[in-house]
């Protein structure tokens, strides 16, 4: 796989970065659209042509250095997947390595978040994505990409935006107070990123799905859903989110490349914007 960014050599020495990829393309659990499994070198591949200027925060966030890991390659069960997972980012922690997961399919973000959680007892967790994944269990497994947040929840409070799609089992295990629906993010003239934020402790992880987006940006994931956010008020969260929060860490999920160029770049886009955010202002 091509480094993220593709860099110049000293920009990813293990010695000197403060950001560490880490791609895991699984797609175990998957109910339907396949090939998110390709997602972490469609990413890779496509962030070779970014620009490494940040227009907005006027910075390059390539020179904190970031090294791209091996893929993350265990392919038996999902929860032998989290595990491995999990070791790996655990790993990066320890060494003051900012983490990124690129998935695969979501349930690629649960081993993730165990290890951000045994690093930082205080943590939130932060979903954006069109679905609630709450459901204790599915298709026979904890791990599946449904479980996600009720793996999460298990080691924090979690706050969920975007969402527009669950089962009704699920609706009944919600916390009104911590779900932003898409149809209501749609009607907020502002203010509610500040909400978002506001409920979220001092030092948060989090996953991003990419089919919080609507699939007229996003059309390259396994379960699109109509009617989700655009790329400025993903922005706008994230932006908020960076200065108001410590983001100890996150992961990007559920691209399923299609053929199509603009879903691969606009998810390498979004990871490089995601860093100018969190390291804003730090010296290189």
């Amino acid at each position: 796989m091509t480094g993220f960014g593709d860099l110049p050599e000293p920009f990813g020495d293990p010695a000197r970065a403060r950001v560490a990829i880490v791609p895991v393309p699984y797609d175990g659990t998957s109910t339907w659209l396949k090939g998110a499994d390709r997602g972490p070198a469609a990413i890779l591949e496509a962030s070779a042509h970014l620009e490494l200027y940040d227009i907005e925060t006027s910075s390059e966030p390539y020179r904190r250095g970031i090294l791209t890991d091996p893929p993350v390659t265990e392919a038996g069960s999902p929860e032998q997947m989290a595990r491995a997972v999990e070791e790996r980012v655990a790993g990066h922690l320890r060494k003051g390595r900012f983490p990124v997961v690129l998935g695969g399919e979501h349930s690629v973000s649960i081993g993730a978040m165990r290890a951000a959680a045994a690093r930082y007892p205080d943590l939130s967790f932060l979903q954006l994505d069109a679905h609630t994944d709450l459901r204790p269990e599915y298709e026979g497994s904890r791990y599946n990409h449904a479980c996600v947040m009720a793996r999460a929840r298990e080691l924090g409070p979690i706050v969920q935006v975007g969402i527009r799609s669950m089962d009704v089992a699920e609706q009944k295990g919600l916390d009104p107070r911590r779900v932003f629906y898409a149809e209501d993010l749609a009607r907020a003239r502002r203010g509610w990123a500040r909400e978002v934020v506001r409920r979220l402790s001092r030092r948060v992880y989090l996953t991003l799905d990419l089919d919080v987006l609507d699939p007229a940006f996003m059309p390259s994931t396994g379960t699109p859903e109509p009617g989700g956010l655009d790329w400025y008020q993903v922005l706008e969260l994230l932006r908020l989110l960076c200065r108001r929060r410590e983001l100890v860490g996150f992961d990007l999920v559920e691209l399923a490349p299609s053929g199509a160029r603009a879903p691969d770049f606009l998810a390498a886009k979004l990871v490089y914007k995601l860093l100018a955010y969190r390291f804003q202002g730090d010296k290189p």
